[in-house]
């Protein structure tokens, strides 16, 4: 579709993320709002208007529609360890699920590896109206990993594979105790070769010039110390970057703020569906951990989901926590992201408030608030103008602006 440099769209309702307003113009020139505001000028398209949906937790073209299962890449049987696996190696943009989240507002999705084994890969937020991959990455965002049933469940794949939770764990801390010692002992070699050299250089045993080479040897020889698996795995134990934690049991995600306690990690807990008690999200939240809860509607295959139900989003909603939604995709598709809202409605919560779960909050969970989330000046143009309230079975949209690019329009 050809583009505009300058389109108003009438609100006739907007719902920014954060309230609800009446009557205003949303103004885009190029790929961003630039003016929000009762302004008479001539609209180019009304309707009711919202920020573009965000998925904060998907396989999305990882498990492809209409391909058979072994072709899916949502996991890779090789390690327990593989914090070098980018989704994003593994994503077709062909798959027809990304035209169909597109067509119900879904234009971004955060990518994770499956949760068979207890470090995956990375995480990476995707543009879902990408046409391909050299358009697609978002944002490199973290990393996933996995607690509970999953994966001690992997007995068959390759590699070591403990069978109970307390050998997942205890393989986790393991890995990461080596690595923290790894660097260490690397740091106490390194420190002792730089206080010899120092001395030499006061000694005039060499030169400045001498004593700056060598320098650079010993840290180039630090570095290589650490293979590039465990630097990834650094970049979680100094807090650089955040894990998703796939956690489905309460007992199993007390263990989660152990482990972040214990190493100062950045941690969202994904999943929380077998959680049925609300002093769980409030310790969570006590403890900074954001939810992204889900998904919602699916079918409870595992003993580990007994107690999944949806009348635990009024313990949710009550509780301290900061949570955003999930679909899982393709465990409930993307494109019905926004039908999972209807659960915290039923418990009172308002229009304004239960869209903003899947746009503000999903944006600041995945540290992308700053562009995306919210309909504020400055802010990337990605809107869906809908032809009804979007909480309406009947809801579609009459337009979808993807950072500023018309990219679906309905007569």
């Amino acid at each position: 579709m050809p583009e505009k440099q300058r389109t108003v769209i009438h609100a006739e309702t907007l719902f920014d993320g954060i309230k609800k307003i009446d009557d205003v113009n949303v103004v885009i020139e190029k790929d961003k709002i630039t003016d929000i505001s009762k302004s008479s000028a001539r609209a180019d398209i009304s309707g009711i208007v919202t920020p573009s949906f965000i998925d904060a937790h998907s396989h999305i073209g990882m498990a492809r529609e209409g391909e058979p299962g072994d072709e899916e890449e949502t996991n890779d049987i090789t390690s327990q360890f593989l914090p070098l696996n980018d989704p994003y190696n593994s994503i077709y943009f062909d798959d027809r699920a990304f035209s169909d989240a597109v067509d119900f507002g879904v234009l971004y999705s955060c990518v994770v590896p499956g949760s068979g084994n207890l470090l995956g890969g990375k995480a990476v937020v995707i543009r879902n109206f990408a046409q391909n991959r050299g358009e697609g990455l978002f944002k490199e965002y973290g990393y996933k990993m996995a607690l509970g049933y999953n994966p001690r469940s992997t007995g068959q794949w390759k590699g070591e594979r403990p069978n109970t939770r307390m050998g997942i764990y205890a393989m986790l801390e393991s890995k990461f105790d080596e690595v923290l010692c790894k660097r260490e002992k690397a740091g106490v070699a390194a420190e002792k070769e730089k206080s010899a050299l120092s001395r030499s250089l006061s000694e005039k045993k060499i030169t400045g010039d001498e004593a700056k080479e060598e320098t650079a040897r010993i840290e180039k020889a630090f570095e290589l110390e650490l293979s590039s698996a465990e630097k990834e795995i650094l970049k979680i134990l100094d807090g650089k970057k955040t894990v998703k934690v796939h956690v489905h049991k309460e007992d199993d995600a007390l263990y989660l703020i152990d482990l972040v306690k214990k190493y100062k990690i950045k941690a969202t807990a994904d999943h929380l569906g077998n959680v049925f008690h609300k002093e769980i999200f409030d310790e969570l939240a006590e403890n900074g951990i954001p939810i992204v809860y889900g998904p919602l509607n699916s079918f409870s295959y595992k003993v580990e989901l007994k107690h999944s139900y949806y009348q635990n989003v009024k313990l949710l909603m009550e509780s301290k926590a900061f949570y955003g939604l999930m679909t899982d995709h393709p465990v409930i598709m993307t494109g019905s992201l926004r039908d999972s809202l209807k659960y915290f409605m039923i418990y009172g919560m308002t229009e304004e408030k239960a869209i903003g779960i899947i746009t503000k909050n999903n944006a600041e969970i995945l540290g992308v608030e700053e562009t995306l989330g919210t309909v504020e000046t400055g802010k990337l143009a990605s809107l869906v103008v809908w032809d009804n309230d979007p909480l309406h079975f009947s809801a579609y949209p009459r337009a979808v602006f993807a950072e500023g690019r018309l990219i679906r329009q309905r007569n």
